[in-house]
């Protein structure tokens, strides 16, 4: 007796399908499983069992042999309980048709029969989805996060139990149609962001920074004395940034449940993650045991913060730098190699000094090889993929409290930042791709200079001395200003104000 059914198993940010073959032979009672099956997915022989009982179900007492094909990939998951219950079932029920090609189940059993939700449920239907796959049997417990996926046909699970008497014909499980993903109508979007330009008094020089990296996705340093209000610039950039489309919320969701326990939850804000300076590299780009995403997959599309960029360790900042140019993050181990998305804006702060006073009306109490020692923290190539420099002052107290918060000031940079991304939507072709992330090629063909504003870049790189690379992140920064203005070419004020930026303001 023998049946099989398909799974999924997880795989970076994506999924692979996996045929699980159930075989009923003649022997002593026992569950084996075989194909490089870890001690997760070994147990669920004993989750097998206690389902089944609990369920007053009867499992074949005869040697069940399980394999999961292929047999030479580790499988690490324990989503795969609900198919190997699925495959008992068609084994030991030889009427029963065989599920096919276009069917797959996932989800974990409990030992009381019923079925408990899994890690990372949309890259596995994303996944199946690609292999042909339209029918997905899934836990109840996913069902929020699996609306999402278009295109697809959902059998919400509660318990085994619900799973024989469908397989069986006796009670049928609901059929649900993602369509167009069903959840994107109803999505709220009521929280607020923590804090709002409109709040910050003064400040317009950063404040102006900050519009252009919303609009086009650009990476941006604050640097100034403590108190200044930099950390509260940084925050506030989530506030003017466009609302989450489908496609992207589908990203984020998928990226947060592969690391928390909200299995039901839907990400609708775009991120903003904030670590530690003492964060340790594989926290911030992904890896450990499970290879599990770090913190710049978990802000991607969203906003990664670096409070105190110079105190962060010299090894966590080097490894942004392949994220920062190839907006992806591979994280290659002895046991396997994944790849996750990591297309972020990072906004970082630094102080002048250690005492955070050098250059200001304060005096400085540090040392000159403290200062020397505090600014050569941050190397060459990481400075290089800044695209925007900005100082931040102090502000006169006098206005603190007197000061008066609009919203249409809010509003207006937003709206002024969507018309912004429209433009870059109709030139490349898709809302997910901004002027930052431009190639060479696409710069040459997009970027449209005037001939004043190319005479006049030739020159300023020739006197500042900017590597190649600067010099193409700035006429990426100068072709935001221009869509920011509604302009179709780079003129030169667009320029002008882009090298204002340019200027590392770490010396």
């Amino acid at each position: 007796m023998h049946g099989t059914v398909q799974s999924l198993i997880s795989a970076g940010a994506s999924g692979l399908i996996v045929d699980i073959e159930c075989h009923l032979s003649n022997s002593l009672p026992a569950i084996v499983i075989v194909g490089s099956a870890t001690k997760a997915v070994d147990e669920s022989k004993e989750r097998l069992r206690g389902a089944f009982a609990s369920s007053q179900l009867q499992l074949p007492r005869k040697r069940i042999t399980i394999n999961l094909a292929p047999a030479d990939i580790p499988k690490d998951d324990s989503g795969f309980d609900l198919g190997m219950a699925a495959a008992i079932i068609q084994a030991s029920n030889s009427s029963m048709p065989a599920p096919g090609k276009t069917t797959t189940f996932i989800g974990e059993l409990g030992l009381d029969g019923s079925v408990r939700p899994v890690r990372g449920i949309i890259g596995k239907l994303l996944a199946g989805r690609s292999h042909g796959v339209t029918h997905f049997y899934i836990p109840i417990g996913n069902l929020e996060q699996s609306l999402l996926v278009p295109g697809i046909k959902l059998l919400p699970v509660k318990s085994l139990r619900s799973l024989y008497d469908h397989l069986t014909n006796t009670d049928r499980l609901q059929i649900i149609e993602t369509n167009e993903g069903k959840h994107a109508p109803t999505i709220n979007r009521s929280s607020e962001p923590a804090s709002s330009l409109s709040e910050i008094v003064g400040q317009q020089h950063a404040k102006r920074a900050l519009e252009i990296a919303a609009a086009g996705g650009h990476n941006v340093l604050f640097n100034g004395p403590p108190g200044t209000g930099k950390s509260m610039l940084a925050r506030a950039l989530p506030s003017i940034m466009p609302d989450l489309t489908h496609e992207e919320m589908l990203e984020v969701t998928h990226m947060h449940s592969l690391v928390t326990h909200a299995y039901d939850t839907v990400v609708t804000l775009r991120p903003f993650r904030s670590p530690h300076h003492s964060a340790s590299p594989v926290s911030v780009i992904g890896g450990g045991h499970h290879l599990r995403p770090g913190e710049i997959s978990l802000s991607h599309r969203g906003v990664l913060f670096f409070d105190e960029l110079p105190e962060f360790s010299r090894t966590t900042l080097e490894a942004l730098r392949q994220p920062l140019e190839d907006r992806t993050i591979t994280v290659a181990r002895a046991k396997d190699t994944v790849e996750y998305p990591a297309n972020f804006i990072l906004i970082a702060t630094a102080n002048p000094c250690p005492c955070g006073y050098y250059g200001t009306s304060k005096p400085c109490t540090c040392l000159p090889h403290q200062i020397q020692h505090y600014q050569q923290k941050l190397s060459g190539p990481i400075m290089d993929r800044i695209d925007i420099f900005s100082n931040v002052s102090d502000v006169e107290h006098t206005k603190l409290i007197t000061h008066v918060a609009s919203e249409d000031e809010d509003k207006h940079t937003k709206n002024r930042v969507a018309r912004a991304r429209d433009r870059q939507t109709k030139r490349f072709g898709t809302s997910t791709h901004l002027n930052s992330s431009m190639t060479n090629r696409q710069i040459k063909q997009f970027s449209n200079l005037d001939p004043a504003a190319k005479i006049l870049l030739d020159t300023a790189a020739e006197k500042l001395n900017i590597s190649a690379r600067s010099y193409m992140r700035t006429i990426k920064v100068a072709r935001t200003i221009a869509d920011l203005a509604g302009s179709e070419a780079i003129l030169p004020e667009h320029l002008t104000e882009a090298l204002q930026y340019r200027q590392p303001t770490l010396n």
